[in-house]
């Protein structure tokens, strides 16, 4: 058998024709910049500052042309230019005010941002609409756009990252900071409205703080705004924003534009100075700014060293703390200067054992068990909330903390807090009954107790809690009163024959209801029952009643009883006197304080006509005893004058007074008392 077969011609052509390709292509792998000479020194930058670029070139060794460039570049310079420096671009565009265009000189000022051709030199005759391309390409470091720090390259815009790369797409965060999370800086936005008087022509929109970047202002009104500033020395500075421009202030850019209507103000930033805005007044209307920016978190939490070890020996623990910072001042403030940005998490403290070496006393034998078992960790300790400061409405309740420790045997001592600070401290005091306070609910007003002239109204107020029951607690002080008068412009006072019939009836009637009893409503109210019959057949007697303070459970339609001093206004009276009329044989005696009694009831309602006793008439009797009847009279009672009888009210007319008189007992009939004799002396 054959251990081989012999090659072909053309077989053996090929297989020499794959290893020689083969090989060309490892060696074009492995040589391919064998073709180039060294890459020679890097060039001049093209800028002294604001980021140029600087290029390197390298020659071609081989007779035929090389694979790849000849030329690299890389960003140079790339410190930021003083603030007089002015704009690169706009150094180009004015290099050619000596220079005449069309037979005449120009000043010529930049045109930024062009979309179509960045990277050319285009610029516009001051005071004119001219626009030339002066120069196919800027110079390589221009800024292709002004917001950007993509640079232009031999006439082509390259990609330039916060790193200052070339082709690096790494951007600045919010804060500046290069491949930032957002973390050092916070989102400040508002709306500030105008509330300026005569007396007080300016006022403070709002502080913006040393660091802030990309602060943007619109005013919308016919006030104005105004800058003042203080560096971080303490020197002061204003700015009174007068016209439309860009200009330097305290070494930061500002951009103001001034319209008829509205102001604008942007800050790229960072802000070398605390800058407060301010608006002055300039009219009648009032005006709003709203304003953006991103203020930087200048205080952080900064993370202590060990602190010393909890043991000298035979095994203790030590902790780490943090601190807060001040980066402007670069010194410790207090711990609430942090808490004040919601972004700081203040860190954990760390924890490690320490002087695990045997004490001496154990002579070296003592076991040496974990810190957690052997030496218990300190903790936290609080004391029972205190009462809260308000039953309602929102109050504080406090404790106390303290860091404590406690021994193997079960001993329990106050330590230093920072023994406790890998834990959170726990909190010292907390709100508690936030819920609002009851407050009192005033309803619709009722109809007029009238239909003319002057009457009453009355309305429902009730004490509401928080969960919308009716409940106690509101203060009597701020009740709204229940009852009010009301006037009725229909007339009360025409002749008799053309007085309506509804116009006088009902408004007693009312009145007698009111007086007699009144019904339940979901207003605390007193509620009498009715009046017990006179406690006499004749003459003066009493009469009582039940008099109670109710209120309508409107959730359960019931009613309840309330302590008396929930409802509103003087109790009704709970006993009257009452005049059964004379008993036989007897004269009844006038006595003013029962009449009183009898028909001040109906004192409350207001009405301009009214009977009222005016005196007795003469005795009927001169001698042996008489009668006195009192004399009742129909009185306006603003004038204090006699009316007509119609036009008080008949029903209310007073009962009829009797009283007696002159009891003295007559002389004998016909017998005349003569004067006496003189006294006769005898013996």
């Amino acid at each position: 058998m054959e251990c081989c077969r012999r090659a072909t011609p053309g077989t053996l052509l090929l297989f020499l024709a794959f290893l020689l390709l083969s090989s060309r292509t490892a060696r074009s792998e492995e040589d391919r910049d064998g073709l180039w000479d060294a890459w020679g020194p890097w060039s001049e930058c093209s800028r002294t500052c604001g980021g140029g670029a600087s290029y390197s070139l390298r020659r071609c060794l081989s007779s035929k042309s090389c694979e790849g460039r000849n030329i690299r570049y890389r960003t140079c310079s790339n410190v930021d230019c003083p603030p007089e420096a002015g704009d690169f671009r706009a150094q180009q565009c004015s290099a050619h005010n000596d220079v005449k265009h069309h037979g005449q000189f120009y000043e010529w000022l930049p045109v930024s941002n062009d979309p179509d051709n960045p990277c050319s030199l285009k610029c516009q005759a001051k005071g004119t609409a001219l626009v030339v391309e002066l120069a196919p390409k800027v110079l390589d470091g221009t800024r292709c756009y002004t917001e950007s720090l993509d640079m232009c390259i031999s006439g082509l815009c390259q990609i330039v990252g916060c790193d200052h790369q070339l082709g690096s797409t790494v951007k600045e965060d919010n804060c500046g900071v290069c491949n930032g999370d957002g973390s050092t800086c916070r989102l400040v936005r508002g709306q500030y409205k105008s509330q300026l008087s005569a007396t007080k022509l300016d006022d403070t929109v709002v502080a913006i703080p040393y660091g802030s970047r990309h602060i943007r202002l619109v005013l919308k009104g016919p006030d104005h705004l105004y800058l003042e500033t203080k560096s971080l020395q303490g020197a002061k500075g204003e700015n009174s924003l007068s016209s439309t421009g860009s200009f330097l202030v305290d070494n930061s850019s500002v951009d103001f534009q001034k319209f008829p209507d509205k102001e604008i103000l942007r800050m790229a930033g960072p802000l070398t100075a605390d800058f407060i805005i301010k608006i002055r007044n300039s009219g009648s209307a009032d005006s709003t700014v709203q304003f953006i920016f991103y203020q930087p978190i200048i205080h952080r939490w900064r993370e202590t060293d060990f602190f010393p070890c909890s043991a000298t020996c035979g095994g203790g623990y030590q902790l780490t703390s943090a601190e807060c910072y001040d980066l402007r001042s670069n010194r410790v403030v207090a711990d609430q200067y942090c808490h004040y940005y919601p972004e700081n998490i203040k860190p954990k403290p760390k924890l490690q054992e320490c002087n695990l070496d045997p004490c001496p006393a154990s002579d070296g034998y003592k076991q040496i068990m974990p810190y957690d078992l052997y030496h218990p960790l300190p903790r936290w300790e609080a004391t029972p909330w205190t009462a809260c400061s308000s039953s309602c409405g929102g109050g504080i309740q406090s404790r106390a903390v303290s860091c404590v420790e406690e021994d193997i045997q079960g001993h329990v001592t106050s330590v230093e807090e920072w023994k406790c600070m890998y834990t959170p401290k726990m909190p010292i005091a907390q709100p508690c009954n936030i819920f609002d306070c009851p407050k009192w609910l005033a309803q619709e007003w009722s109809p007029c107790t009238v239909t003319c002239g002057h009457g009453l109204r009355y309305r429902v107020v009730l004490c509401i809690d928080h969960r919308g029951m009716h409940t106690g607690g509101c203060s009597p002080k701020t009740k709204p009163h229940i009852k009010e008068e009301c006037i009725i412009p229909t007339p009360c006072y025409k002749p008799k024959e053309k007085l309506p019939v509804e116009a006088k009836l009902p408004w007693f009637k009312q009145a007698q209801e009111l007086e007699e009893g009144a019904a339940v409503s979901e207003e605390p109210s007193f509620i009498p029952e009715a009046w017990s019959a006179c406690s006499v057949t004749c003459g003066v007697g009493t009469q009582v009643r039940i008099v109670r303070c109710q209120v309508l459970l409107s959730f359960s339609q019931s009613v309840a009883d309330l302590p008396v001093d929930e409802c509103e206004g003087p109790k009704p009276a709970s006993q009257r006197a009452c005049y059964a009329g004379p008993c036989s044989g007897e004269i009844p005696e006038f006595n003013p304080d029962e009449t009183e009694g009898l028909f001040g009831g109906l004192q409350d309602f207001d009405e301009l006509y009214d009977w009222e006793y005016e005196g007795f008439t003469k005795c009927s009797e001169s001698c042996g005893g008489g009668v006195q009847e009192a004399v009742v009279s129909c009185l306006n009672k603003q004038t204090r004058e006699p009316a007509d009888e119609n036009l008080c009210v008949t029903s209310r007319r007073p009962p009829q007074l009797l009283k007696s008189c002159n009891l003295d007992p007559c002389p004998a009939r016909g017998s005349v008392d003569s004067a006496w004799t003189a006294c006769k002396v005898l013996g």
